[in-house]
């Protein structure tokens, strides 16, 4: 007989052969614990979760299970269900929620750089955007090796009113929410439904959500309006965002109550300007001027400039009505066709105001300096001032322009200093963001029926310059007293986070510019010199907008750190009080130490510097969302063609691109894109073509057509012009 070379062989392992079976098994259950932590696995759910289907396999389960046990890697209870005995990380953070199939939790902990923790869908535990959750780390990294984590607690909601458009059916509805983090849509009983037809726009408050239901139960609050309409998109904005509608009648009987009347009292406890040339300089449609600038020769020859800001605090006193508002609202906040304003319209447009020939009280930085923009010599006190003159920035600027007019000597003379003020922030380190900025031509109906690009000019950056050096000489005033070390309302700008630089000076380079970032002084002088490089080029706006990005958000705090992005030691906000809280807060501690006052306790001025900056995040979120509903309007409305375009982002979902001659961002979704499969290239941001090996990269110039134009959602789908991508 031949040899047995056909016969099946022995089920019998070799010794060396089943250790090494047990072996990969513990590991393999070891994963799958670490995996599932947390939770409870019989042996036989053990093994089909494994998916062990040879009898020896099987048969190793109890070893290996008995084998981590004497390691002390996994536990097992009066019951006989197997867990894992790792000792967890607990977090807590705020939730990102990315997409509808996973999360990120940003720990709450900034000091100790802790990457985000992935949570998927299914771990959330009902947690939404924004929410405070408490997280516990899963011991075995995800894919690509992030931390992955379980929601095991919703400590805050964020909010529990969203804006969105009602679905009705004969037996139910459905909110379906405009905000694009809420993945969820809202279930609502039909006896909820305060009167909301099918389609309309409405305010739904989440009334319950239990663990394990699809979706939140919610009551309808609020009905807009139409879908679609003007006025009616305009307030799911303010809506969605938390803004209110009107002022408060008990706080505004309080503005209107104060005397137009300056007592005499008061007028002999400040410096008089009155007989000062003093001019306002703001956008043709304001109302509220809260900065006003004057200027004469001194007999030394040196010039003396004076920057006069409206005196809110003598008007807005602590424990008022008016203050109550102020700090709730923190900001004024510009839509594209209203301002939601901090202060009561009695304030803000009439008592502060710095309009022309009044007399009105004032917070005042003035400055001595010389031919060479060097200051000589600085005071800074509460005055009284009567404004001359209130110019546009167009008609200041035709003014100096021509040469001609009323103060057009002096204001060629300031924006001299001005430049030269500004050509020293630069030389020391400053950074020149030079944004574009869309503002829309609105109907009557306010229906977009045209695009402006707002330019920058000079007689802008004169205002900028100088607001620029009140701020900081009042920041550095403050701080000299004490050495940093009286309480102190400012405006800090923290060193950029390298990857982040990396990553856009990639992106970058794509267009051809070098950005160099190996130090912090090569970062400014880099970005300043890409800055002029792409001045009216296609690509400014996208540049810009993401060196912006990739800086550090500025924030308001009392710890005396650094601006970086205008190179300066010590800054503050002193000059717009009517718009912005953190400057009265500015106004009242100066003052304060200005009559020799002690530093107060810290801890309550922080916390209103935290919410200042939670409020002003809310309006910048706000005012970008009302400037994107219009976008994707005028879109709507605008002519069908072919537009150039350049990609913006590459994602696994999608490619974005900018449309130049409008600077309107839409998505080309990948489903979308059926000419061939693309896989994404994370590492290299870019789709690749699996057969025609195209490639689809950040910067690339692209020809796009409008498809679709979701107002809803604020959204603009596009696709590839058929000759591009």
């Amino acid at each position: 007989m031949g040899r047995n070379s056909g016969r099946k062989k022995s089920g019998f392992k070799k010794k060396g052969e089943k250790t090494s079976d047990l072996s990969r098994l513990k590991h393999q259950l070891t994963q799958f614990f670490d995996s599932n932590f947390g939770e409870e696995f019989a042996e036989k759910q053990l093994i089909k979760k494994l998916s062990l289907r040879d009898a020896a396999t099987k048969s190793l389960l109890s070893d290996a299970l008995q084998e981590l046990l004497a390691e002390g890697n996994i536990s097992k209870n009066p019951r006989n269900l197997y867990a894992s005995a790792a000792d967890p990380d607990f977090i807590v953070g705020e939730v990102d929620y990315v997409n509808a199939r996973f999360a990120f939790i940003v720990p709450e902990d900034k000091e100790k750089k802790e990457d985000d923790i992935m949570v998927k869908e299914a771990h959330l535990k009902t947690a939404l955007d924004g929410d405070k959750v408490r997280v516990m780390v899963l011991p075995q990294k995800g894919r690509g090796g992030k931390r992955e984590g379980k929601v095991l607690e919703i400590i805050e909601r964020s909010r529990d009113e969203f804006v969105g458009r009602v679905e009705i059916s004969p037996r139910f509805a459905f909110v379906v929410p405009d905000f694009k983090k809420m993945h969820h849509d809202i279930f609502v009983k039909k006896s909820d439904l305060a009167g909301a037809q099918h389609n309309q726009k409405v305010v739904v408050k989440l009334s319950g959500w239990k663990e394990g239901d699809k979706s939140p139960i919610g009551t309808i609050i609020r009905v807009l309006g139409e879908a679609g309409d003007h006025e009616v998109e305009i307030h799911s904005i303010m809506a969605e965002f938390g803004l209110p509608f009107e002022y408060p009648e008990d706080a505004i009987a309080e503005a209107d109550g104060i005397s137009e009347n300056i007592p005499s009292a008061e007028l002999k406890k400040r410096k008089d300007f009155r007989g000062i040339s003093t001019f306002t300089i703001d956008p043709a449609d304001a109302k509220d001027f809260d900065d006003a600038i004057s200027f004469r020769y001194l007999d030394n020859g040196n010039m003396e400039i004076g920057v006069h800001i409206a005196d809110v605090s003598h008007y807005v006193k602590p424990k008022t009505l008016m203050e109550k508002e102020a700090y709730d609202r923190a900001t004024s906040v510009y839509l594209v066709d209203r301002t939601i304003p901090m202060l009561p319209e009695r304030l803000s447009n009439g008592l502060c105001s710095l309009r022309p020939n009044e007399d009105k009280l004032t917070f005042s930085c003035v400055f001595e300096m010389d031919e060479q923009a060097q200051v000589k010599n600085f005071w800074i006190g509460r005055t009284v001032i009567h404004s001359d003159r209130r110019f546009s920035y167009e008609e200041a600027q035709e003014n100096m322009d021509q040469g001609k007019g009323e103060f057009a000597t002096d204001l060629i003379k300031i924006n001299t200093l001005a430049q030269k003020l500004r050509k020293e922030r630069f030389k020391k380190g400053a950074i020149n963001f030079e944004t574009v900025e869309v503002k829309f031509r609105l109907d009557e109906k306010g229906t977009p029926v045209g695009l402006i690009i707002k330019e920058r000019k000079d007689v802008h950056k004169l205002i900028e310059e100088f607001m620029l050096l009140a701020n900081k000489t009042v920041a550095q005033f403050i701080y000299d007293k004490n050495k940093g070390k009286s309480t102190f309302v400012y405006r800090i700008h923290d060193y950029p986070d390298l990857e982040k630089l990396n990553t856009f000076a990639n992106f970058a380079r794509k267009f051809g510019h070098d950005v160099q970032i190996s130090d912090e002084k090569k970062v400014s002088n880099s970005l300043n010199k890409l800055m002029d490089e792409i001045a009216g080029r296609p690509e400014q706006n996208v540049l810009e907008q993401l060196a912006i990005r990739s800086m550090a958000k500025a924030k308001y705090t009392t710890e005396p750190k650094l601006h970086f992005g205008l190179a300066f030691q010590h800054y503050t906000h002193f000059t717009s009080p009517i718009r912005r809280y953190p400057d009265l807060m500015v106004h009242r501690l100066l003052q304060h130490y200005l009559d020799g006052g002690k530093p107060p306790e810290n801890q309550a001025w922080e916390e209103k510097c935290l919410h200042s900056s939670e409020r002003e995040k809310r309006a910048a979120d706000a005012e970008r969302a009302s400037i994107k509903y219009k976008q994707v309007e005028y879109m709507k409305l605008a002519e069908v063609k072919d537009y150039e375009g350049i990609v913006t982002g590459v994602t696994e979902w999608g490619v974005y691109v900018e449309i130049t001659e409008t600077k309107c961002e839409g998505m080309v979704r990948l489903q979308d894109m059926t000419d061939d499969y693309y896989d994404f290239d994370e590492k290299n941001m870019r789709l690749v073509g699996s057969k025609n090996k195209k490639m689809i990269t950040l910067g690339d110039k692209v020809r796009v057509r409008v498809t679709r134009t979701d107002i809803d959602r604020r959204t603009i789908d596009l696709e590839f012009a058929n000759d591009d991508k």
